[in-house]
């Protein structure tokens, strides 16, 4: 693959963590619920991290990938409930879940993309941000879970 396959490759994915983080900063400004508020900014704060990457990328014509060893881990809550709709008065489960959704259309995305590369640099970085958008994903569902179904008295 030529420069010019990776530095189209690294365009778009600038381009889409910086919809990825409006995204976020604009669906925080809608919702009330502080704590869902701050999870959405810290989500911004994540996309903006990947844009700063990929921008260093594009700019050294290189991409050093160190894939993390952790893997995420995927509960796949947000493929079997249904997406709730954006409003002002909604609660931290229904913005996790909104997120989680937004994250795995992201991996999917990448990993779709990924899928269409022979092995080589172009292949690595879209896998790699794949990977963070999965990690997303995870904190995401675990904030969902531990939300939605909080601990009780009982144990």
């Amino acid at each position: 693959m030529g420069s010019d396959t990776l530095q189209s490759v690294i365009d778009l994915a600038i381009q889409r963590e910086e919809e990825a983080r409006n995204f976020y900063l604009n669906l925080s400004n809608v919702v009330q619920d502080k704590a869902a508020r701050d999870t959405l900014k810290y989500l911004a704060d994540e996309e903006a991290g990947h844009k700063a990457f990929l921008v260093k990328c594009k700019e050294e014509m290189s991409c050093d990938i160190v894939l993390r060893p952790d893997t995420p881990v995927d509960y796949k809550v947000a493929e079997h409930l249904k997406q709730p709709d954006i409003q002002k008065n909604m609660n931290s489960e229904e913005v996790f879940l909104i997120a989680a959704n937004r994250e795995i259309n992201a991996h999917n995305f990448y990993k779709g993309l990924a899928d269409l590369y022979p092995k080589g640099p172009v292949k690595e970085l879209l896998l790699r941000m794949a990977g963070e958008e999965m990690k997303h994903k995870e904190k995401m569902e675990y904030l969902y879970a531990n939300t939605a179904f909080g601990q009780t008295a009982g144990g």
